[in-house]
Order: structure tokens, then sequence, then C-alpha cells
């Protein structure tokens, strides 16, 4: 049974019409034409420089954030790949995380502010991200590296971690995923049911922000949708996702396909707990960041 801040939370979030966002794929688009006209902010809050040493370098035209606790030497590596649909920036709640993740964890934390679609594609997005795995994989020295992604972020998060794989043979610490977004097509069958009850999205423009996304390749392919990718050879990996969340099929279908392929899989699956929850002031999203913190530390540890 889901707390009762949860079930509020949920009533609440239907009550101010969180789901419009993506209620149909005219609303998306609307909400890429006015972002075209003025792009939403992806800066970090003040706050967090008062807990962490923050700065910012390009890597292309990405703005990517490092993000290191002040004082001590970091005793883990985090690259956080952001949710939002790949329509959205970066906003309050991924920040938070990053904040819990450099606090509570220790953790120096690399944010990519990455090329929104439809400008930023899967063919041109994914092997920007994947190199900036290597890289702080490569520059690690004795801490481990995370790999951490939510929704749009996870399914990107995957992507990269895959073609990492195939082409250098190499992979994070760890994986977590949280309420991945992995096949954009938004066509399991279960889905109709469960978009019923889920608070915050909608099929219809989900379908169309993962078309701008895919851009000119097949909505198959594992750029796009990295439950085609394989799971052979990946990092052990930890999965969050809730009931009410119309992507939690995704997240089914990541652990039947990887159990088949003999990957290592935690998975935590939340009844009654809308999609991202592990990013909501909920006692079962403090739960979930504290495994999540766990995860961290003990990468940092091995």
């Amino acid at each position: 049974m889901p707390s009762l801040r949860s079930r509020v939370l949920s009533a609440a979030l239907v009550a101010v019409g969180r789901r419009r966002r993506f209620a149909s794929a005219e609303a998306v688009r609307d909400r890429v034409a006015r972002a075209a006209r003025r792009p939403a902010s992806h800066l970090p809050p003040r706050r967090l420089g008062r807990v962490a040493d923050v700065s910012r370098t390009f890597v292309g035209a990405w703005p990517v954030y490092d993000v290191c606790p002040r004082g001590v030497e970091p005793s883990a590596q985090v690259l956080y790949v952001h949710g939002g649909g790949y329509v959205d920036e970066l906003d309050r709640p991924h920040w938070e995380l990053v904040r819990t993740l450099v606090v509570r964890a220790r953790a120096r934390v690399v944010v990519p502010a990455y090329t929104l679609a439809p400008r930023g594609t899967a063919d041109r997005t994914v092997p920007i991200a994947t190199d900036l795995l290597s890289g702080l994989i490569a520059s690690g020295g004795d801490g481990g590296t995370v790999l951490i992604g939510d929704s749009a972020g996870a399914g990107l998060a995957l992507a990269a971690a895959q073609r990492l794989r195939d082409r250098d043979r190499e992979q994070p610490s760890r994986i977590v995923l949280i309420s991945p977004w992995l096949d954009v097509t938004v066509s399991h069958p279960d889905q109709a049911a469960l978009e019923a009850a889920d608070p915050v999205l909608a099929r219809a423009g989900l379908r169309e922000a993962g078309r701008l996304y895919a851009g000119t390749l097949d909505p198959d392919d594992p750029r796009v949708n990295p439950l085609h990718g394989g799971f052979a050879g990946l990092a052990p990996m930890t999965v969050f996702t809730g009931t009410r969340d119309v992507l939690t099929t995704d997240s089914r279908e990541l652990l039947r396909r990887a159990r088949e392929d003999g990957a290592e899989v935690e998975f935590h699956e939340a009844a009654g707990l809308p999609h991202g929850y592990p990013l909501l002031p909920l006692p079962e999203g403090r739960a979930a960041r504290s495994r999540i913190v766990e995860l961290v530390r003990s990468a940092g540890a091995a």
C-alpha cells in the first residue's frame, strides 16, 4: 500500500493537470516550439553552491556541469542523465537528486545538459553520452563510476552503456535506472490500462516526443530503444519503477530480457507509485534515494 503522502501527491498531480504536458502530440509540439522561442534554464540552483563546488565545461554544444563535494575527496563518480521526455530541460527534482548524491554519497556528479529533441536526436546524442561515460571511467582512479538516468535519461544512459560495451568492452561499476523510458513507440498492450491510473504521463504525447528523438532512425534501433541492444556484458543494474506509471512495462521487459541474457538486475517495483517517484518528496522516494546512495558508496568502496 502506498503511503498517504504518495496518494495525496498523485491526486494533486491529477488535479493540476500534470498529464496535460503529454496529453497529445500537439501539446508536445507546442511545448517544443515555445522552448525554441524561449529556452528553459538548465542552471543549477544557487543553494547547490553552498554544499558543492560547481563548474561548467562544454562537450561540443553540450554544457556539462561538474559537481563535487566541498572540502572532501569524492569517494565515487556519477554520470547523471536527466529525464524530461527528451524535450524538457534539467529541473529542480533532478538537481535535488544531484545534491543528495554529493552530500550523502560524497560523490562527484557529472551532469550533461544534453541537446533536446528535435535538434538532439539519438544518432547524435548517444555517441556523445558514450564518450562522456568512457572519459569519466578513465579518470576515475580508485573510485568507482556509477551511471544513473531517470525516465528518458535512463533510456539514453542504457543506450550509452550498450554502445560502450560494444565499442570498448568497458562498463561503469553499476547502472541505476529510475522509471526508465526505453521503447519510444509506447506500444505495449498493457499500457492502455496503465495509462488510466497514471497521474503524470500519457501515451499520445510520449509517442510524439519519442518520434522527435528518434529522428531518421528506426524506432527499434538500439540507440532509440535499448531493449533491442542486448544485456549480456553490461554492468549490474538497479531499476526502480512504480505501478502507476504507464512506462512500467518497459522496466518489466528490461527485467525479462536482462535475465534471459544472464545480466544482474536488482529490481524495485513499488505498488501504487507514479513515474519518477524516487525523485519525489515521498517516504518511498526517500527510501529509494537511500538505496541509490548506498549503491554509489559501495562503488566507491569497491
